[in-house]
């Protein structure tokens, strides 16, 4: 058998770019491995920097019909994986134990579908082969567990009387303060004890080896926002819209803030951007079109996607069955695991964080 060129099995391998980042396979680093055995059998071993379950098929694919078409090979077997890195937090502020990245879902005004969003998104990450958790940080209105399904009154377990751990719900890990009051207790808190109350959820919570820990972060952009983003190790912030005017100054006001506290915007996510009617199937803008692009634009970042106004979502969600488990094929559920993959993509781009995060705590009775 002739000799297998090793140039035209890695020009076969250039030939796939990846669809996030813009690069091909060797210019990201990704090419772990590339052999070739007697019979004309390639094997290739990739490994993509950023949650990407999603496309790993599909590259596979392309990848092995590339290299089968190089004379002399006779089939091609490719592997993929990925390994996401823990990145730079703002002033290069303590990581958590357990988590390697930390992102905060902001709005600069309550109402735009803030925390729907973080949770769909926290559930599309994992959807994507990330190890996820997700803190709620809205101490006045906590809803991320009654988003996930989590029973009124289950209480987190703790270990050694001092230490939480994270409710389990939809294959993520969740904290909130919801599980430590009843739904009827008022949080009628001035600002530093609500920014210590959250402080507390996080470096007392057990995490368990995460990805990302997404942060469900209140509304608005006031003292609280402030002191959190100032102590809280955050790896990048998302912005959560409507296309309406209102809400497009508010979500400017937002990313004056994080720029202000050193922390990057890795995106907006537009939502509510169109209506889509539930018998008919019309769609319609109902608050204005092209606001999240017009203010990704001005500063420089990226509209990471664009979700419909859609009955479905907000009966899910209420439901605790959010859409990307409770219809993960739907449309809906790929614009959110897109959006998912174009965050982690982008935030793989980021300055790492070498020293990597501190490991858990562990308790002994030593």
């Amino acid at each position: 058998m002739a000799e297998i060129s090793r140039t035209a099995l890695e020009a076969a391998v250039r030939e796939y770019r990846d669809p996030y980042l813009e690069k091909d396979l060797y210019e990201l680093g990704a090419v772990k491995a590339l052999e070739v055995d007697e019979s004309g059998q390639v094997s290739v071993t990739v490994q993509l920097p950023y949650a990407s379950e999603g496309i790993a098929g599909g590259l596979k694919q392309i990848v092995a019909t590339s290299l089968e078409n190089v004379d002399g090979v006779t089939g091609a077997d490719v592997q993929v994986s990925q390994h996401i890195h823990a990145h730079k937090a703002q002033r290069d502020l303590e990581s958590i134990g357990g988590v390697k990245n930390i992102i905060a879902v902001a709005s600069g005004k309550g109402g735009v579908g803030k925390s729907t969003t973080a949770v769909n998104l926290a559930l599309a990450l994992a959807a994507e082969g990330a190890r996820v958790g997700i803190l709620d940080a809205d101490i006045y209105g906590p809803s991320v567990g009654m988003m996930l399904g989590i029973p009124e009154g289950q209480r987190p377990k703790t270990e050694g009387n001092k230490y939480f751990l994270p409710v389990e719900a939809h294959g993520i890990q969740a904290m909130s303060m919801a599980f430590l009051v009843t739904d009827k207790t008022p949080m009628v808190w001035r600002g530093p004890m609500v920014s210590g109350a959250v402080q507390q959820l996080l470096t007392q919570t057990l995490w368990k080896e995460l990805d990302y820990l997404v942060v469900d972060m209140p509304p608005g952009t006031g003292d609280i926002q402030l002191t959190l983003a100032q102590k809280v190790p955050v790896t990048g912030a998302v912005v959560v819209t409507t296309p309406q005017d209102i809400a497009l100054l508010d979500c400017k006001k937002g990313i004056e803030m994080f720029r202000k506290v050193d922390i990057p915007v890795l995106g907006i996510v537009e939502n509510m951007s169109v209506h889509i009617c539930s018998n008919c199937g019309h769609e319609e803008a109902l608050f204005g079109h092209g606001g999240g692009e017009r203010v990704a634009d001005d500063y420089q970042t990226e509209l990471l996607g664009q979700l419909p106004l859609h009955l479905t979502i907000r009966e899910q969600t209420d439901g605790g069955n959010p859409t990307v488990v409770a219809e993960p094929d739907s449309e809906v559920s790929r614009r959110y695991r897109d959006i998912a993959r174009r965050l982690s993509a982008g935030l793989s781009t980021r300055a790492r964080n070498e020293t990597g995060p501190i490991p858990s705590i562990s308790i002994s009775d030593d």
